[in-house]
């Protein structure tokens, strides 16, 4: 069976995490996780985990889909993922998975702020509610692909609703919007069409932490 990883990738992988033991210590993402409680121990344990995750995909279950339609150079994302799993030949159905590291770990981490927070059901449920029906609206299914949207929509919505809910406990709140927003409306009310992207693998949270989910919790704590 040949190796999930690329050589180049993995390298650019081992890189990518020292430079993040760095950033944890002097840059903004101490900044983030001090906003949300977390030692710089901690919030290097929780990105280590995160981008081994990405590369990790739970499988759900296996959907009759209809036959790909390839995309145009254009719709191929700019920022491809460092781990990647070899290229699957499309036979007539998709598997639908759940990534570890763009769905698993940040619904533990937004349950885990929610609890240790203080945070009202009411402020959860307009901030989440809002963020993902502004993800469902912009987001779009690319087939052979997946599905797309703008990258700082959640964020900048995350950020304001959590300012405007709950200044003092915005950067908790902010996080939960923003991850949990765009993991129900971009990736979960989107599923029916998953049929018609002609992908042979869907993952819910599957963009990748660190070009999707990871990112709109940054900016939005940041924001917030």
């Amino acid at each position: 069976m040949p190796s999930p990883f690329v050589p180049r990738s993995f390298l650019a992988f081992v890189v990518l995490l020292a430079l993040l033991a760095v950033a944890v210590q002097f840059g903004a993402i101490t900044v983030v996780f001090d906003k949300l409680g977390l030692s710089p121990l901690s919030a290097f344990a929780l990105l280590g985990v995160s981008l081994v995750g990405s590369a990790v995909n739970l499988p759900v279950a296996y959907l009759r889909a209809e036959t790909p339609v390839l995309p145009t150079p254009s719709a191929e994302p700019l920022w491809p993922r460092l781990l990647r799993h070899p290229a699957r030949q499309f036979r007539g159905r998709t598997l639908l998975a759940v990534n570890v590291g763009g769905c698993v770990i940040p619904a533990l981490f937004s349950i885990y702020l929610w609890r240790h927070s203080g945070l009202a059901s009411l402020e959860l449920f307009v901030g989440v509610g809002t963020v993902a029906f502004l993800s469902y609206i912009a987001s779009r299914p690319i087939p052979g692909i997946g599905i797309g949207m703008p990258i700082l929509l959640a964020p900048v919505a995350a950020a304001l609703v959590a300012l405007a809910l709950n200044p003092a406990q915005s950067a908790p709140l902010a996080y939960i919007s923003g991850t949990l927003g765009v993991l129900i409306g971009a990736d979960l009310l989107h599923l029916p069409e998953i049929r018609r992207l002609g992908a042979p693998r869907a993952a819910i949270g599957g963009a990748g932490t660190f070009d999707g989910i990871f990112m709109t919790g940054i900016l939005a704590v940041l924001l917030a």
